[in-house]
């Protein structure tokens, strides 16, 4: 049966997001104990999920034959309330991921574009691509997002710029006072698309919020899947101009976020006291890998989120070989950063047995 010839055209010239290698795929490639397996690829938090959302999870169990809250009503009210907006100002999804598949639906099509950092995350590409518009990709500055040269790109069929801050694999941030100049020279025709998936490991994360207030075009993410511990989960939300969330409301799907993934995330946004120690241990932990690769040679960069982008001279090489000494970390090759690997910040004894072992195979290479 030949499905290829009743496909879309599209369909063909779609790249495939290529995710992190599973725990359990490594143990079975090279026959080692999943159990010993450190994975440091995926930026999840290695101190797991806030104890409180556990429990909630348990406790929603017995609810699992009713139908989540399409309308996720108790998180907005949470989250609106500390960020000082209104509930229509917010959106959930199935992972931050689902609201830039959200902004493609509403506003990407042929003929029109998106501007990208030429190391951002993949996904944007992807997005704009699925929906037949173009991709004008922007070199950065410093593995940074160079905000000057993201104006000079933009043109009238331009639709949405995404900027992620910090950025995701660069671990570089742009700070609050370049955002917001950047935020007022963009034209009236282009949304701002601001990935904010990284910000609970700032000490002060930018707040575009009165820009927002303001009328700017402006959509910002953030995800529950980072410090909150609930990658599993696959819960994120937006928040922008109520006209922007009821325009995406009307290409979401119904009960796009699951019972468990809401209740999970209410009490995880509510335990602070677990974020601020994710936070701290993760800068302790940061200071510590970053002054021990430097004693390797390996010029690291980032130092604004989980993990670390580090040049160790052939990234698949070290993908690899770090897989058989039980440590999965990220090549970037496919970010054409061929010379690097993107490493989460571990626990501390995840941290000492990678540094160990990424010492072996330069001795041994």
């Amino acid at each position: 049966m030949n499905y290829a010839s009743l496909a879309n055209p599209g369909v063909f010239n779609q790249p495939i997001y290529v995710p992190g290698k599973p725990i359990s795929q490594v143990a079975l490639e090279y026959d080692l104990d999943a159990k010993s397996i450190d994975k440091l690829a995926s930026n999840e938090n290695p101190f797991g999920p806030s104890p409180m959302a556990v429990q909630a999870v348990m406790d929603a169990t017995r609810e699992m034959h009713l139908y989540p809250d399409g309308s996720c009503t108790d998180l907005k009210l949470a989250v609106s309330d500390r960020f000082g907006l209104e509930p229509d100002n917010f959106i959930f999804g199935n992972g931050s991921n689902e609201i830039i598949e959200l902004l493609g639906h509403a506003f990407l099509r042929p003929g029109l574009n998106a501007v990208v950092g030429s190391h951002s995350f993949i996904v944007y590409r992807l997005v704009a691509k699925l929906f037949g518009a173009d991709v004008i990709d922007v070199p950065m500055k410093g593995f940074a997002h160079d905000l000057d040269a993201m104006l000079d790109a933009i043109n009238k069929e331009t639709r949405i710029v995404f900027v992620a801050s910090p950025n995701n694999p660069t671990g570089m941030a742009n700070s609050e006072d370049a955002l917001l100049q950047f935020i007022d020279r963009i034209p009236e025709h282009v949304i701002f698309c601001f990935d904010e998936a990284y910000a609970e490991y700032l000490e002060k994360a930018p707040n575009l919020v009165p820009s927002l207030k303001q009328g700017k075009k402006i959509i910002c993410m953030r995800t529950f899947s980072k410090i909150y511990g609930l990658g599993g989960l696959r819960v994120g939300y937006g928040y922008a101009d109520k006209e922007l969330i009821a325009l995406l409301n009307r290409v979401r799907q119904p009960f796009n976020v699951n019972l468990l993934a809401q209740k999970a995330a209410l009490s995880a946004f509510s335990d602070i006291g677990f974020v601020n120690d994710c936070r701290h241990k993760n800068e302790s932990g940061r200071t510590v890998l970053l002054e021990q690769l430097s004693d390797l040679g390996i010029k690291c960069y980032g130092g604004s989120a989980n993990f670390v982008l580090a040049c160790v001279g052939d990234g698949r090489y070290f993908f690899e070989e770090l897989q058989k000494l039980e440590t999965i970390v990220r090549p970037l090759d496919n970010y054409n950063l061929p010379d690097y690997i993107r490493i989460t910040i571990g626990t501390e004894s995840e941290n000492i047995r990678l540094v160990e072992r990424l010492k072996s195979i330069q001795t041994k290479r």
